[in-house]
């Protein structure tokens, strides 16, 4: 079932469209015979430019079953990144919104590769003349052959670009599969469930970890519009979700809602989520929500997460869990050897490109060789393994810090910050520094009503931290930017105190 909330409190109507597995069926095969009409074949790459809406999924899966390439991005991404991600695609037709067309047409004019901009108005209560949905029902239902091999891509999914130009994700039709089975296998998944997905599909979280693991196992999924934290569990409770997927950030964004008893009542069993969060707010979260969580680790390259705090026996949600279905873990040093237990390394995962893994960066063959080594996928991440055989995530290895010789990891200090009770949410960043190589700071966020100085977040620091690790200065922001699954963009961050 799909719902788009209301964007006001006056009283405006939720939007909802329902689907059973023949409606969705029958869709995806008009939608296939649409497509072919406008010329889209085997092989070829379309975009998605679409908030979430039945629209999206309709044609996600209509693409697939022709043979054809899904290319989504995010709404939100500006023209210079629209026309990056369109050029680099080879994108050759694009379906978004009435308020998102002009921007896809001022792509198209400066692109030779965009051809056609189709709107689609599935978010509104009445579809409008001449949109896709409007056209949809004009096609025949009759089921659509599939030419495409298991092997075959289906999807290229642009990386969210924090430090460089996006990296275009090769998803093959075996990699859906694949990303889908082990979570349904990891959480247990059967037709009783109901996946409650408020994440963006255009990102691989929705489509690998809800849709996915719910199609294969003939579950029920409610997708929204968008993530609303005053009214997450309101929904999630009206329609009798077992199942979710978060991000830190939003999680954050519900312990700072008022508490509601009510939303104990809820019929959750799992929420499964990525990103860390304080001891603090495990217990807040438990004693507000009674949702049980199981934090995981994994990334758009590597499909399915490697690594999950199991469903049976114990959770140690301070870290990322042990290894998921048929992943394999190794932490490698610098030199490629692995580390011992206790000590810090970056995560690499043994894969099949194109079955268990990606199967590389679409025309990046640079980044491809570097990511994909003989049969391993090195992540970028570091983590330390305990000898119980739970993976502590400490950092991206690009977010250690180099501090008088002693490298420093910002999430460490990021965590300590975020025991402080006025800070709502912090960002560490190294910043050039001639004596000590860089100068520690920390960008934070206060709790509404809450006040402390600069010295004083120091100080707390430095009774936590070796000296080494105390940020040397505090900056205080109204927010911090971020990418559409709430991940911190230190880039940004940098970028603006550099200049200042």
């Amino acid at each position: 079932m799909f719902e788009r909330q209301p964007r006001t409190d006056d009283g405006e109507a939720a939007i909802r469209r329902r689907f059973s597995y023949s409606d969705f069926d029958a869709e995806v095969n008009r939608a296939c015979h649409y497509l072919a009409a406008q010329g889209l074949q085997p092989g070829d790459i379309f975009n998605l430019h679409l908030p979430n809406c039945p629209a999206f999924l309709i044609l996600w899966f209509a693409g697939a079953r022709l043979g054809a390439v899904m290319m989504p991005t995010n709404v939100l991404a500006s023209t210079d990144e629209m026309l990056y991600l369109l050029g680099h695609s080879n994108s050759k037709i694009g379906f978004t919104t009435k308020e998102h067309r002009t921007l896809l047409e001022q792509c198209a004019q400066r692109l030779g590769n965009l051809e056609r901009i189709i709107v689609c108005d599935a978010c509104s209560g009445q579809p409008v003349a001449g949109c896709f949905e409007d056209q949809l029902s004009e096609f025949s239902t009759d089921a659509w052959p599939c030419p495409a091999a298991d092997t075959h891509l289906a999807a290229i999914m642009y990386t969210s670009g924090t430090t460089s130009k996006p990296k275009g994700v090769m998803v093959t039709h075996t990699n859906y599969l694949a990303a889908g089975r082990t979570v349904a296998d990891a959480i247990e998944l059967d037709e009783n469930d109901r996946q409650f997905i408020v994440l963006p599909l255009f990102h691989g979280n929705a489509q690998y970890y809800s849709i996915m693991s719910a199609m294969l196992r003939g579950a029920s999924v409610v997708l929204m519009d968008r993530f609303s934290a005053s009214r997450y569990f309101d929904k999630c409770i009206e329609h009798g979700c077992t199942l979710a997927s978060l991000f830190a950030a939003p999680m954050r964004m519900l312990l700072a809602q008022p508490r509601k008893s009510a939303h104990r009542d809820n019929r959750l069993r799992l929420v499964i989520y990525a990103q860390n969060l304080t001891s603090q707010q495990l217990d807040d979260w438990q004693r507000r929500f009674n949702a049980p969580l199981s934090q995981l680790w994994g990334m758009t390259e590597t499909m399915g997460p490697p690594l999950m705090n199991p469903l049976r026996g114990e959770r140690r949600n301070w870290t990322v869990g042990k290894p998921t279905g048929d992943y394999e873990i190794a932490l490698l040093d610098d030199y490629g050897d692995r580390v011992d237990i206790g000590q810090e390394g970056e995560i690499t995962v043994r894969g099949v490109p194109g079955k268990t893994i990606m199967a590389g960066y679409f025309n990046n063959p640079g980044a491809s060789a570097e990511t994909l080594r003989d049969g391993w996928l090195h992540s970028g991440d570091n983590a330390i393994q305990d000898e119980a055989g739970y993976f502590r995530f400490v950092d991206r290895k690009k977010d250690m810090i180099k501090r008088a010789g002693e490298n420093v990891s910002a999430g460490e200090v990021e965590n300590v910050l975020l025991q402080h009770p006025a800070i709502f949410e912090c960002a560490v960043i190294g910043l050039p520094d001639e004596l000590r190589d860089e100068t520690i700071v920390a960008a934070v966020v206060l709790h509404a009503g809450r006040q402390v100085s600069e010295s004083e977040l120091i100080e707390f620091c430095a009774n936590k931290l070796a000296s080494f690790r105390v940020p040397q200065r505090v900056v205080f922001e109204e927010s911090l930017p971020k990418t559409s699954v709430g991940k911190i963009q230190k880039h940004l961050i940098r970028s603006s105190l550099v200049s200042t």
